[in-house]
């Protein structure tokens, strides 16, 4: 191609090449001769690099699709082709082919819009296209996508609080870790880290399952409620909270550990740092810490904590500081 304008064709050529080599390189037969050609489609024009980005995007909204019920046959069969990667490779061509999109929307398969929002060194306010308001935290990901039969949030990383529209037909639902949160229109908080997950409810009610293949809508929270969960969880735990309860502190730049032990208070702290934080051994873990901190300014608080707490810190092979007690001498006689 030549630095020429591209015409109406020309770019729908490169979408649709662009869709191609997604499928291919996703395929479990994709051969070493494919994803050198790959690489040399990408060199001829700048286009074809930012056309296949956007086909990634696409990409991970297609793997949340559901498995096609039996009665529906697939266009193409191909023996070496599962179900999942016919799906998701048909909703590549979907977003590439408005007849298919339509299909797929109606089939509850595609969304018809699709949003990504990232939060990186400020807490960062956004509006959904459902008109539902979401504030992210410092290093959060989210993505929405709209379905026909729902408003789908995929929390990737990092905490968000939610004001969800009313839509009783139209329910939202928050992917968190292998969990999920669904609402019809409410207002509550999801922090995630790792694979720990809490929903503090703050208006309204949602139900929370621990594990989104599991049967049913899960545990339904009242206001002032809260559920946590981890991999392996067949339920979630659900607890109350009260008027002390610091959990959304971070709205206003602030963390607040209220006399925590360190178990407890690393992963609060470990979500805002680059290199976490590990703990040596369960005397360790036992220690208490508390204080307000800033949210922009916690990697300070790391080198600060043998200056406070009876630890000392020392580095791992991974390169990540450890905490350490300092053993306590024994009394003289």
């Amino acid at each position: 191609m030549t630095d020429s304008p591209l015409s109406q064709a020309q770019f729908d050529a490169i979408t649709d090449a662009a869709a191609h080599w997604c499928m291919r390189l996703h395929a479990p037969d994709c051969t070493v001769a494919e994803r050198q050609a790959f690489e040399q489609w990408l060199d001829v024009h700048p286009l074809h690099l930012v056309e296949y980005q956007a086909m990634l995007e696409i990409w991970e909204v297609a793997g949340d699709l559901p498995r096609p019920e039996s009665n529906i046959v697939p266009m193409v069969r191909h023996s070496r082709t599962s179900w999942r990667t016919f799906g998701m490779a048909a909703a590549v061509c979907a977003l590439a082919l408005p007849l298919a999109a339509y299909s797929g929307w109606n089939l509850g398969w595609l969304p018809n819009s699709y949003q990504h929002f990232e939060a990186t060194d400020n807490v960062r306010q956004v509006t959904l296209k459902d008109g539902s308001q979401v504030e992210l935290n410092l290093g959060s990901e989210l993505t929405y996508s709209n379905y026909k039969d729902r408003r789908q949030v995929t929390l990737g990383k990092g905490e968000a609080f939610f004001s969800v529209s009313h839509d009783t037909s139209h329910p939202f639902v928050v992917k968190a870790a292998e969990g999920r949160i669904r609402v019809t229109g409410t207002t509550f908080n999801v922090w995630m880290y790792e694979d720990q997950v809490k929903v503090n409810l703050i208006e309204g009610s949602v139900l929370v399952s621990s594990n989104d293949d599991l049967p049913g809508d899960g545990l339904r929270l009242g206001p002032s409620m809260q559920a946590s969960y981890r991999h392996g969880d067949y339920i979630p735990r659900i607890s109350q909270t009260y008027d002390n309860d610091n959990s959304l502190a971070w709205r206003s730049g602030k963390l607040v550990l209220d006399d925590l032990a360190l178990n407890e208070a690393l992963p609060l702290i470990n979500r805002y740092l680059e290199n976490p934080l590990v703990i040596a051994d369960n005397s360790t873990g036992a220690i208490r810490i508390g204080g307000i901190y800033n949210i922009k300014e916690l990697n300070t608080l790391v080198t600060s904590l043998p200056k406070v707490l009876p630890v000392y810190l020392t580095r791992n092979k991974d390169g990540n500081p450890v905490l350490n007690s300092i053993p306590q001498q024994a009394p003289k006689s």
